[in-house]
């Protein structure tokens, strides 16, 4: 039963991989097998997820790339499967998030996150995508969000880009199924992040969230690596356009 879980021989890339749930996700693809491609903007942070999986005994490398720009990304896919011949499993994981009144979002900000949350993954997809529809064998696995399927205040601009996100992993799936191709999505409620220091530095804040989730506690990033391995290997062959909340009870819950 192992070897469905097997990653061996296959390369992985994750966009925003220099740290939080990004560098999580590429060090548990690394370790059930995979050659990992991380993706991000910053080489100091991409560097040190690159030694810590070298250190394990994982094969990383790095690339750095903007992921809302169309040109950017495509040469860095194709840099990517120039050098490692191919690319069996893209993780959408680089995103943003504002916290604010809607009615103080700005433009800009709206804009950014969009481009970030939503453009990346379209970007990066559409990059990946035709050489994995023409070998008949593709993983591609969207980090959307709990606040994609639920709503909640002050970050509607961030629920909007994962709920679009959410919907972009259900309708692409149908559309490539037939290629071998299976896209899915992760959706992680609250973590320990540094995306999320700032709701942890507030102690009453903080403590409202635990409060809401039934498992009592927020996630450490590598609680997320099991469900990103299933996703990316063969167990998961026959699952597509789903969404597994990694959340501790909190998407069922009210």
């Amino acid at each position: 039963m192992s070897h469905l879980f097997s990653l061996a021989g296959k390369t992985a890339v994750v966009t925003g991989a220099g740290r939080g749930l990004g560098a999580a996700i590429a060090n548990a693809l690394s370790e059930a097998g995979a050659r990992v491609v991380l993706i991000g903007r910053t080489r100091a942070t991409l560097e040190e997820a690159r030694v810590a999986i070298a250190d394990a005994g994982g094969e990383a490398s790095v690339e750095i790339c903007d992921v809302t720009d169309a040109t950017a990304v495509a040469s860095t896919m194709e840099r990517i499967c120039r050098r490692q011949g191919r690319i069996d499993v893209l993780v959408n994981n680089a995103g943003i998030s504002h916290r604010a009144e809607f009615s103080h979002v700005s433009e800009a900000a709206w804009d950014e996150l969009m481009a970030v949350n939503l453009k990346g993954p379209f970007l990066a997809t559409r990059a990946a995508l035709p050489a994995m529809i023409e070998r008949r064998a593709g993983k591609i696995i969207n980090i959307v969000s709990v606040v994609g399927e639920l709503g909640r205040p002050f970050i509607v601009p961030y629920s909007t880009s994962k709920g679009g996100l959410r919907m972009m992993t259900r309708a692409l799936a149908t559309e490539v199924a037939e290629h071998n191709v299976q896209v899915n999505g992760i959706g992680p409620g609250y973590f320990v992040t540094d995306m999320n220091r700032p709701i942890m530095a507030d102690g009453p804040l903080y403590q409202s969230r635990v409060a809401r989730v039934p498992a009592k506690r927020w996630g450490d990033p590598g609680e997320l690596g099991g469900t990103a391995v299933f996703l990316a290997s063969q167990a998961s062959d026959y699952v597509n356009g789903q969404v597994i909340y990694v959340d501790g009870g909190l998407s069922c819950s009210f």
